[in-house]
């Protein structure tokens, strides 16, 4: 596990964090997969548990267990985009605030 770990991160920085374009492109696409995940989720996670409150077992039997189960990987995929988002946000913002070195622009 920690070696499969490791190599997510190396290959992370490598081609999303080194290329200023891809990781834009990543930033926008965790940035609206963290709002499609969390859109509604404290409402449908509060309305699950009225449910399961109201009709107990037979509710559970009915699938509210398995919507419980859906809404946490919905949260827990939703953090992950956050993380990612956050990842390539500060990489971005030390791009443009940083002073430039002599090697960000060659000379001709």
């Amino acid at each position: 596990m920690a070696r499969v770990l490791a190599a997510l991160h190396r290959a992370f920085h490598r081609y999303v964090l080194a290329r200023m374009g891809t990781c834009f492109a990543m930033l926008c696409a965790s940035f609206l997969l963290f709002g499609l995940c969390t859109l509604n989720l404290v409402f449908s996670v509060r309305a699950n548990v009225e449910l399961v409150a109201t009709h107990g077992a037979q509710a559970l039997e009915d699938g509210a267990l398995r919507q419980f189960i859906e809404l946490v990987g919905s949260a827990v995929l939703g953090m992950a985009a956050y993380v990612v988002f956050k990842a390539c946000e500060h990489r971005l913002v030390h791009r443009v605030t940083d002073p430039p070195t002599s090697s960000s622009y060659p000379l001709s």
